[in-house]
């Protein structure tokens, strides 16, 4: 057995109807197509989900909603939240003990007019403050 010899077993296949090719075939004239209409021209194609004008099921059924996997972080106010700042260490430990916190909160940015002063006090990478 070679590779240029290869061919499908016996009975396995069939030739393929040739249609629109003569009266006498049985399939010629309108080739299957019934009589008149969009779907008896050439270049005929229904568009997806399109159900005769009637509202697409896509259409009637409500929307599901979406859910981001982007963590947005917990804001709080320097200028309100006065501990914060005179914490050594910020850390996200470090603030949830001074200012109570959901166990949820995986990061915190710090705002108000003195969070960029600490910068450098922050130890952690969950912790950012704005850039003004």
């Amino acid at each position: 057995m070679e590779l240029n010899n290869l061919q499908p077993a016996a009975g396995s296949t069939k030739n393929t109807k040739r249609i629109g090719r003569g009266q006498g075939s049985g399939t010629g004239k309108t080739a299957g197509k019934g009589n008149k209409g969009q779907k008896a021209r050439s270049g005929y194609s229904m568009k997806r989900g399109f159900e005769g004008g009637q509202q697409p099921l896509y259409k009637r059924l409500p929307k599901v909603g979406f859910f981001s996997r982007v963590v947005k972080p917990y804001s709080i106010n320097v200028d309100k939240v006065s501990q914060i700042a005179t914490l050594d260490e910020i850390t996200l430990d470090s603030i949830k003990s001074v200012y109570k916190l959901s166990k949820s909160v995986e990061k915190v940015k710090l705002i108000g007019s003195t969070a960029k002063d600490l910068v450098a006090k922050i130890k952690d990478e969950n912790v950012s403050t704005t850039r003004k």
